[in-house]
């Protein structure tokens, strides 16, 4: 192992006790310091660094900007144990703002997606995929923290479940609709006559017995958006697994704002129940939703409309 490999691994180590899971980070920075090694360099050069970011050539420029900021922070922190190691200027393929536009699903569009799970060719498959995919939708959870459900973090009695060591190292309990009780009980008598001698404490499991794969999660997940027949409405607003958990966000949103409740005295709540670290992490769906733009701004003018 290089004296740089040596490096990245406290540095992720350090990040990682900190709270950040750094999965796509540890990966993109692997393949920069075999990149580095190949070039036999010792440290960080800017020359170097850009040269790796621009990596494939043919990619969009956000994601070289991107790539070259995973690498300004570690450049940072070798820094403090090698001077010679230079930082990255912020201003070389600056990643900008390209947060995508969460796309939004219908409830129709919800249905058509499960419905096309159903017909996946495994029937296990089938109703694994179809139960992970409403569940996604009625609690806005993480595909990272659904598919790491054991068995033991469902309370049947309550009708709750315990996410643990989510993002930030945060664990918290969700609480089902009796509905949601009743389909993931039935996905578990699936289970257990599908795996009656389980290898894995996992509640979703994969054909093989095993606990689900994120990446593959996300590779199914695309396949039947395309069998729904649900297209993308712009460059920067395409289906994907994780907007599931922004139209939970925004249809809570909009259920508070049509009740007529006290919607900011009611974030911390959506904040703690989506296992949000920042609260500005939640109010980002204000204006991040057009509709709920407009509602919060017709909320405010009657306030300020009633003030003397």
């Amino acid at each position: 192992m290089s004296t740089l490999a040596d490096a990245l691994a406290d540095y992720l180590t350090i990040r990682r006790r900190l709270g950040f899971k750094l999965g796509t980070h540890g990966q993109l920075l692997s393949d920069f310091v075999a990149y580095l090694d190949k070039q036999d360099a010792t440290t960080v050069t800017t020359e170097l660094a850009v040269a790796w970011a621009r990596r494939p050539a043919n990619a969009q420029p956000s994601w070289w900007g991107a790539r070259l900021s995973v690498v300004r922070v570690f450049a940072r922190y070798l820094e403090t144990i090698d001077p010679t190691a230079e930082v990255p200027p912020v201003d070389i393929l600056p990643a900008g703002s390209q947060r995508a536009t969460p796309y939004l699903y219908s409830a129709s569009d919800i249905a058509a997606l499960i419905a096309a799970a159903r017909r996946l060719a495994s029937e296990h498959r089938a109703v694994t995929y179809a139960t992970l995919i409403g569940l996604l939708a009625v609690t806005g959870m993480r595909v990272g923290e659904a598919i790491r459900l054991d068995l033991d973090d469902v309370d049947w009695s309550e009708g709750s479940l315990t996410v643990c060591q989510s993002k930030f190292g945060k664990t918290r309990e969700v609480a089902l609709h009796s509905t949601t009780v009743e389909a993931l009980r039935a996905y578990a008598e699936r289970r257990q006559q599908f795996l009656p001698r389980p290898r894995t404490p996992s509640f979703f499991v994969s054909l093989a017995g095993t606990r689900l794969i994120y990446n593959n999660v996300h590779f199914t997940f695309h396949e039947l958006v395309v069998e729904a027949g649900i297209g993308p409405r712009g460059p920067r607003c395409r289906p994907r697994p994780h907007d599931l958990r922004h139209t939970f966000a925004v249809n809570t949103l909009l259920a508070w704002y049509r009740e007529g409740l006290d919607v900011p005295s009611r974030m911390h709540l959506l904040s703690t129940y989506l296992g949000h670290l920042d609260p500005d992490d939640t109010y980002w769906y204000l204006s991040a939703t057009p509709e709920l733009l407009g509602l919060a701004g017709q909320r405010l003018e009657r306030t300020l409309g009633e003030l003397p």
